[in-house]
């Protein structure tokens, strides 16, 4: 861990290209980090709120600086439920003064949709300037469904791929309105809770489905699609191109 604090003025200083990850408390957001980093680097909990302070985490290897990581991974704490509303305004100075920040990207329950917090919180992205993208998280519940408890019938799931559409839909109108400051950028991405028939197909994802989607997404927002570096916490192993770190199965 590269830093961990709990105001936005002990952020450490850095040379380096940020992303953030930012989410309603119990959205999924510590396994997704776990799952996109390789690594069990955040805990997760069905509790809300867990996460209390800002955390950075250092990613392949170091820059030119000799400073530790090639990207900075920052893992924001929860609002809604269970959060501080002192948090709220930590993560406001962050968002809108941090010259490294790239891209934030923001998670949202595909089965509740946008919450009042959230399109304030994406109003506050418009009216900033800031660059985001938002992810929906736990699609599972709408594709496999906890009542399917067999491989589930073909029509049925084409049925429910195609409630996820409507839903991205849904939330693509209000998280690109007209004349409001910059939208999100890009697609909508997706990704699944952990899941146990996913994880047999593909263990190194932790069995989450779009991840991979999901570490590119990080790569172009950071500039560092067409590098060669090493993409895993600060201290891990070899170097390979970013597309190839960021697409390996």
């Amino acid at each position: 861990m590269l830093f961990s604090v709990g105001k936005f003025h002990q952020v450490k200083l850095t040379s380096v290209p940020e992303v953030a990850f930012l989410g309603r408390s119990n959205v999924g957001k510590s396994s997704l980090l776990n799952a996109l980093m390789g690594e069990e680097i955040c805990h997760t909990s069905t509790t809300p709120g867990r996460t209390r302070t800002m955390n950075g985490f250092a990613i392949g290897g170091q820059d030119r600086m000799g400073n530790p990581g090639r990207l900075t991974v920052l893992d924001m704490p929860g609002y809604g439920k269970g959060s501080r509303e002192e948090w709220g305004e930590e993560i406001v100075k962050y968002l809108a003064k941090r010259k490294e920040l790239r891209r934030v990207f923001l998670l949202v329950d595909a089965m509740h949709g946008l919450k009042q917090s959230d399109e304030q919180i994406l109003k506050l992205f418009r009216h900033n300037s800031v660059p985001h993208q938002v992810i929906l998280s736990k699609v599972d519940r709408i594709l496999l469904p906890k009542s399917t408890k067999r491989n589930i019938a073909e029509d049925k799931f084409k049925e429910n791929v195609a409630s996820l559409k409507d839903i991205v839909q849904r939330i693509r109108e209000k998280i690109q309105p007209k004349n409001d400051g910059p939208p999100a950028l890009g697609e909508i991405l997706t990704v699944s809770a952990e899941n146990e028939r996913w994880k047999a197909l593909s263990p190194k994802t932790r069995g989450k489905l779009g991840i991979h989607a999901v570490r590119w997404a990080v790569l172009v927002a950071t500039g560092l699609n067409q590098q060669t570096v090493d993409l895993k916490v600060q201290g891990a192993a070899s170097n390979v191109s970013g597309a190839e770190r960021m697409g390996e199965a």
